[in-house]
């Protein structure tokens, strides 16, 4: 999940440290509703995010870490997320624990990897590299290692300094950089091709995943329909890794040609929780839309718990979305 909107800036508020502390109070406590955590962690996020570092900042870091002892796979996968999407430092440490804790969840480990690929550590790929080439890590980890560890290189190519990227309408640090443009007309059918390949490497897959989002924003491109259809098809993958990270893609757009796919998704019960968590999410993110809201009270009692959970953030999310409020994030004044 990447809600667009972030909260209001911090700088000039006096009580931040105050805010911090009520915020870590909030996204701690296994008492919380999971909406109010969710936007505890967001009002952080965006703390930690701020340039340049401070005690602030490494405070919102700590804050942010201190939740990975919930029992919770859906927020600790979120929890990564944001440490990844900070592009802090001092939140490396935090998730390379992470990445080597086989005891935690899989789908908390490979966030935990792709945000270690986020914030370009060089100093893990030992460890990315490891865990990718293990035969007996789990497959979702040992993928999400080879994209990082192809991102992290990338970035420390002469290749990839050289490369001139058109500049995305997302901030987010994605887990590749889409496929730079050749030429003025960039094939759909080409990017499709390279999508659907599994002979290619992830992390090129990736590449056009992400090169074919850009084409689909703003939802107005005559590009958009068909880029949002091509991405569709990848959900045939074998990879779930691969299938979630569609579902992901498809939250970030937010556009209506995505629903049926995601709908047909989240409804699969044979699905990987861990793609249709994420399709459940990426509908919350369409929930003006007509119609998300009822699809996403039916899975209200789905027995994958961490889909559960999702429906509950997606409802949080498409309320959001309704209300026009100006960040999907809690904001609180201390006194």
């Amino acid at each position: 999940m990447s809600p667009s909107a972030m909260p209001v800036e911090y700088e000039a508020d006096p009580s931040i440290d105050s805010s911090i502390a009520l915020l870590r109070k909030i996204l701690t406590s296994e008492s919380a509703p999971l909406a109010a955590r969710f936007r505890a962690l967001f009002s952080l996020k965006h703390i930690a995010s701020q340039t340049p570092t401070s005690p602030s900042t490494t405070s919102a870091i700590e804050s942010i870490a201190a939740a990975f002892a919930s029992p919770s796979a859906l927020l600790k996968h979120e929890l990564a997320y944001c440490l990844g999407q900070s592009g802090k430092n001092e939140a490396r440490p935090f998730l390379r624990e992470v990445v080597l804790d086989r005891q935690e969840d899989s789908m908390c480990r490979h966030e935990a990897a792709e945000a270690l690929g986020a914030l370009e550590d060089a100093g893990s790929l030992e460890l990315l590299r490891e865990r990718r080439d293990d035969a007996g890590e789990e497959e979702v980890v040992r993928e999400t290692c080879e994209i990082a560890v192809g991102r992290i290189e990338w970035c420390c190519s002469e290749e990839g300094r050289r490369e001139k990227l058109k500049k995305s309408d997302f901030a987010s640090i994605d887990p590749a950089p889409p496929l730079a443009h050749i030429d003025t007309a960039p094939s759909i059918p080409d990017y499709e091709r390279t999508l659907l390949d599994t002979s290619l490497p992830l992390f090129q897959r990736y590449r056009a995943m992400f090169a074919l989002r850009d084409l689909a924003s703003p939802p107005d491109l005559p590009t958009a329909v068909p880029a949002v259809q091509a991405l569709a098809r990848g959900f045939s993958d074998p990879s779930a890794l691969f299938r979630h990270e569609i579902a992901f893609v498809f939250g970030q757009l937010s556009h209506p040609a995505s629903i049926p796919s995601l709908t047909e998704v989240l409804a699969d019960t044979k699905e990987a929780s861990m793609v249709r968590h994420e399709a459940a999410e990426a509908l919350g993110s369409l929930g003006d839309e007509e119609g998300v809201e009822d699809t996403l009270r039916r899975f209200l009692n789905d027995p994958e718990q961490v889909v559960s959970d999702s429906i509950v953030v997606a409802l949080d999310m498409a309320a959001y979305e309704r209300s026009g409020q100006a960040e999907y994030a809690t904001v609180p004044i201390a006194v």
